[in-house]
């Protein structure tokens, strides 16, 4: 996970040094207004990021103390400039200004509920912390509430679910990494919460890793019913339920609670029959893996590492849906052998198209790495060129001899 904090006064600098260690195990990239840069001892105009070279030394303003949790520290001159990049490279903005100037700022980029980044926003006192977009599916009510909760600020969460504590489809999908579709019927399935509906929510019997989604449905408290893909078109015309699986059931029918004709469902699965109002998909999101390796690494050890990789996710290696990798890695019969081992495609980009993604997403660079093959970063932007959108999961993390990021598609 990356996040983008912005600050514009004294104060601001001091808050956003407390919100980057509230962000334990997330990269943190700090925005100084130029102004608030330049008088905390750093060049006018200096935009490069805090290298892991020069972040040992330190920077005249991570010196300071302030910033030290933050991974960068850059400038910006005009925050309006700074959204096209940011709205593509990081999970969450948090800005420390005006609500006012960030709506402004943000407005020419916003596309989708669906793929658009968390947006908070806090006055320079961390007294309040507004959930401003992307509140459900960007996660930014909930992240809303944690840092009110590290900072002791007052968290400002308008959606009407969140108010009226009903879990929503789509906040159950961003816990479940999963995207809902068609987006149009959220409205729909949000609205018959609201009016004290219940949702029954359906389990593709062959959905990969089907035991961890039960797990993620039981810690939500939500009651769900385990069905076979043969019978779910059957289902979502209309027809009986029967006994979920770890759910309550209304003792008069022996039905699903809300099932019925008019049943609205919920359904996670990879494959989407029905097309009505009625029918809301959870549809998994594509996890996928960049890899890097020394020349002659075992298939053992790159599954290893694979595995671990996605351990860090709550997930297994069979979650994966592609591998990615360096064009200068295309014969290298380990990695091959761990792709058909997991039967998964594999797929190798030149240094033109990964230079590209570097460029895009703003990614750090190894110079070891681009002395050797010509870019230097592989595992991310690898991974990166396998979408139109992507966001990190996991950065580059080194293994024995193998190398491996994690890449959500939006």
């Amino acid at each position: 996970m990356r996040y983008a904090v912005f600050a514009s006064t004294e104060k601001g600098l001091l808050l956003a040094g407390r919100i980057a260690a509230a962000c334990e195990g997330v990269q943190v990239t700090v925005f100084l207004q130029e102004k608030l840069w330049a008088k905390h001892g750093a060049a006018p105009g200096q935009n490069e990021a805090v290298s892991e070279d020069t972040a040992q030394e330190g920077c005249a303003v991570r010196g300071a103390g302030a910033l030290a949790a933050a991974s960068e520290v850059r400038s910006y001159q005009k925050l309006s400039e700074e959204m096209a990049d940011a709205f593509v490279r990081y999970d969450a903005l948090i800005f420390i200004m005006a609500a006012g100037i960030v709506v402004r700022s943000v407005a020419p980029y916003v596309v989708s509920k669906l793929s658009d980044p968390a947006v908070l926003v806090l006055d320079d006192r961390g007294q309040n912390i507004i959930s401003l977009l992307s509140g459900h599916v960007g996660g930014a009510n909930e992240l809303t509430r944690l840092l009110a909760a590290r900072l002791g600020s007052n968290p400002v969460i308008t959606t009407a679910t969140d108010v009226n504590q009903l879990l929503a489809p789509d906040v159950l999908a961003g816990r479940l990494d999963m995207v809902p579709w068609p987006k149009e019927n959220l409205v729909v399935f949000n609205g018959a919460l609201l009016r004290g509906r219940k949702l029954v929510y359906l389990l593709d019997s062959s959905l990969k890793c089907r035991a961890e989604y039960e797990r993620r449905l039981r810690a939500s408290h939500v009651p769900y019913e385990v069905v076979d893909g043969s019978e779910l078109p059957a289902r979502l015309e209309g027809g009986r339920s029967r006994k979920p699986a770890g759910c309550s059931l209304d003792g008069a029918n022996g039905k699903a609670e809300g099932a019925g004709q008019d049943a609205l469902y919920v359904v996670l699965s990879e494959r989407q029959w029905q097309a009505n109002s009625r029918v809301l998909y959870l549809v998994p999101r594509r996890l996928i893996a960049g890899v890097g390796c020394r020349r002659g690494t075992s298939a053992g050890l790159v599954l290893a590492a694979l595995q671990e990789a996605c351990g860090c996710l709550g997930w297994q290696a069979g979650r994966l849906d592609r591998l990615a990798s360096t064009v200068v890695k295309a014969d290298e019969q380990g990695l091959l052998a761990a792709a058909e081992d997991l039967q998964l495609p594999i797929d190798f980009f030149e240094n033109q198209l990964l230079a590209a993604a570097i460029e895009r997403y703003g990614l750090s660079e190894s110079e070891f790495v681009k002395k050797n093959i010509g870019v230097g970063n592989v595992c991310e932007a690898a991974a990166l060129c396998c979408t139109e959108r992507g966001r990190i999961a996991l950065p580059k993390r080194k293994y024995e001899k193998v190398t491996v990021a994690l890449i959500w598609e939006r």
